[in-house]
């Protein structure tokens, strides 16, 4: 069985209904200039009850396909915003 992929990222949004879009960030140096380069994604989570806020850090795991972007639900929450 395969293992489940779990990230760290911050909600960026909260308006769908059981639905966040979570930020995770990444960093990494450049092959060639060796300078450290900071990347993003974006990704939909499932929030079942609808308790996550803007601002707010979540880990998210994977899931099985909930809807046409949803591949991933919210697992905990990390720290809540004010």
């Amino acid at each position: 069985m395969a293992r489940k992929l779990t990230k760290t990222g911050i909600v960026v949004s909260d308006k769908m209904d059981k639905t966040i879009v979570v930020k995770v960030e990444r960093q990494f140096k450049h092959p060639l200039y060796k300078k450290i380069v900071r990347r993003h994604k974006k990704f939909k989570a499932h929030d079942e009850k609808n308790e996550c806020g803007i601002g707010d850090v979540v880990l998210i795991e994977e899931s099985n396909p909930i809807s046409r972007h949803k591949r991933w639900s919210l697992s905990k929450i990390i720290t809540k915003s004010k």
